[in-house]
């Protein structure tokens, strides 16, 4: 599952999010890390950015020369290292925030 190649990546092990706790607003251990990102919605077509941080709750994604998707929009998203692809099938993601050309996205249940 793409969920576990994520955590091998980067370098942990899949952990319960009941006792993973960073801080009062972290659930999720962030690691620094530039994977590419395919972002797509119907409205605007396809966004291609990097990762700045990655965690097991979400991304956080530099974008440039493109406008940020509006807060709130649920995005399709696949993840690429230099050798292919990380998850063969796009997975949802929710646009938290976004601050000039980086915007953070949260992985959506499925």
């Amino acid at each position: 599952m793409w969920r576990d190649e994520l955590s091998l990546l980067l370098g942990q092990q899949p952990v319960s999010e009941e006792t993973h706790y960073v801080d009062d607003r972290r659930r999720f251990e962030r690691k620094a890390t530039s994977i590419r990102a395919e972002i797509t919605h119907p409205a605007f077509g396809t966004i291609i950015g990097f990762t700045r941080d990655i965690s097991d709750g979400g991304a956080q994604v530099s974008i440039e020369r493109h406008p940020a998707p509006p807060v709130g929009t649920v995005v399709s998203v696949k993840f690429r290292k230099v050798v292919g692809p990380i998850n063969e099938e796009p997975v949802s993601m929710r646009v938290m925030h976004s601050n000039r050309s980086t915007i953070g996205l949260m992985f959506v249940p499925s």
